[in-house]
């Protein structure tokens, strides 16, 4: 017998692809989607039901560079873009969202923006 070491990407996808068949986002409570990557992470919040992102931040953003001191991928960075897409989505009216982590563990860069986000007034 043979065993296949597991490839992390592959696992993630799968574990993303199960969270995905029970969350979906909707006009009224769409879904906060979040992916990290080693020097960046960007959110998303998208209404499912049209296909189509309502607004987003990440890293990348002018705005966003300024306030990020080093790289990216950090958990303060992680908490600055949770603070700007909640401000960004009060802006727009929204307060509820559903929480999709992308198939990562529900810690470090992905806790901080989740807890940054409802600090400053989403609700999930």
């Amino acid at each position: 017998m043979v065993f296949k070491r597991a490839n992390r990407k592959e696992a993630r996808a799968r574990r993303h692809v199960r969270l995905r068949k029970e969350l979906s986002g909707t006009s009224e409570r769409p879904r906060l989607s979040v992916f990290k990557s080693l020097h960046h992470i960007y959110a998303q919040i998208i209404d499912d039901v049209q296909g189509k992102t309502l607004l987003s931040a990440s890293t990348l953003d002018p705005e966003i560079r300024k306030e990020v001191k080093g790289y990216g991928g950090n958990i303060e960075s992680a908490k600055i873009i949770g603070k700007i897409i909640a401000q960004r989505a009060q802006v727009q009216g929204i307060k509820q969202v559903v929480f999709d982590r992308g198939g990562h563990i529900y810690q470090g860069r992905i806790a901080a923006l989740a807890e940054a986000a409802r600090e400053n007034g989403l609700e999930f």
